[in-house]
């Protein structure tokens, strides 16, 4: 009942806000939004070389973080940048992504999403509850007796999310404090010149091909860029939810946390999924990749 009503919900959001926006004609079908690549077969979620913990964010119970469990490498010995998520339909509750955020945070990220508080009612997130998380971060960074404090790189910071969140990301691109965003089977509505004209900083755009239903809104964002750097991935088959929902994340995880780990770790490594003659996104067979600037 509780998986039923988080899709219809889901449904609900992005049909009101695609027929909104006019992005495309007919209804939205929860049986659309769900659509995903088979788990059976399909590349698995790598994780980092830290156990993750996850919990209330200290003062904030609309927020929920992970973050390695062991902070004593940080920020000695590498850093803790940090990652907003937006939900599928701008869902306030986070668990269906728990594996998802687990992954990234694994690759040593604190990564924050929102969270249903108790006795509230459920509704969707803002713009507001991800400005929320990066003002969190700030304030924690600084927080006497805080385990993350003087351990949060607040120089490297980043939001992503999935359909309606990643409207949010978009929008939230725009804030000087985040340096690259990261928009999963969604695009820009109605004014894509407009809205990436706001943007500072390298995008990541990654859809579900044809099954995904946002892929045209996707790649038009992508289109849309004219001085940024930025990538394009269109993953056959996966569909609208494509691998979010696959134990720790799938392959989308993968791909989010090597753009993150290449963004701002300076990994050469995660940074050949996306740039270089052997490019593993752009020589996969089941990947049809796009990049500017990079």
């Amino acid at each position: 009942m509780q998986k039923t009503s988080l899709v219809v919900g889901s449904a609900l959001a992005l049909t009101f806000a695609v027929v909104t926006h006019a992005q495309r004609g007919g209804a939205i079908t929860p049986e659309m939004i769900a659509t995903a690549l088979p788990v059976e077969g399909a590349p698995l979620a790598v994780p980092g070389p830290y156990k993750v913990e996850s919990g209330p964010a200290f003062g904030s119970p609309g927020h929920v973080v992970f973050r390695p469990a062991d902070l004593s490498p940080f920020p000695a010995k590498d850093t803790l940048p940090v990652m907003v998520w937006g939900n599928g339909g701008c869902a306030i509750n986070s668990d269906r992504y728990a594996g998802f955020l687990s992954t990234i945070a694994s690759h040593g990220f604190v990564v924050l999403a929102t969270a249903a508080q108790p006795g509230a009612a459920g509704g969707r997130a803002t713009a507001d509850n991800i400005r929320a998380a990066l003002a969190w971060a700030e304030t924690e960074q600084a927080r006497a007796g805080s385990p993350l404090n003087g351990k949060i790189a607040l120089d490297r910071m980043s939001v992503m999310g999935q359909s309606c969140g990643g409207f949010l990301a978009l929008e939230l691109g725009a804030d000087p404090r985040v340096d690259t965003i990261g928009v999963f089977n969604s695009g820009a509505q109605n004014d894509a010149a407009g809205t990436v004209a706001k943007l500072h900083g390298p995008v990541l755009l990654i859809n579900g091909h044809e099954r995904d239903f946002l892929m045209a809104s996707s790649e038009a964002t992508f289109d849309a860029i004219q001085k940024l750097p930025a990538f394009y991935g269109a993953r056959k088959n996966a569909g609208h939810t494509a691998t979010v929902f696959h134990p720790g994340g799938g392959e989308f995880a993968n791909v989010a946390s090597n753009w993150l780990r290449w963004q701002f770790k300076g990994d050469k490594a995660a940074g050949r999924m996306f740039v270089g003659k052997d490019c593993e996104l752009c020589t996969n067979p089941n990947w049809v990749t796009r990049s500017k600037g990079l």
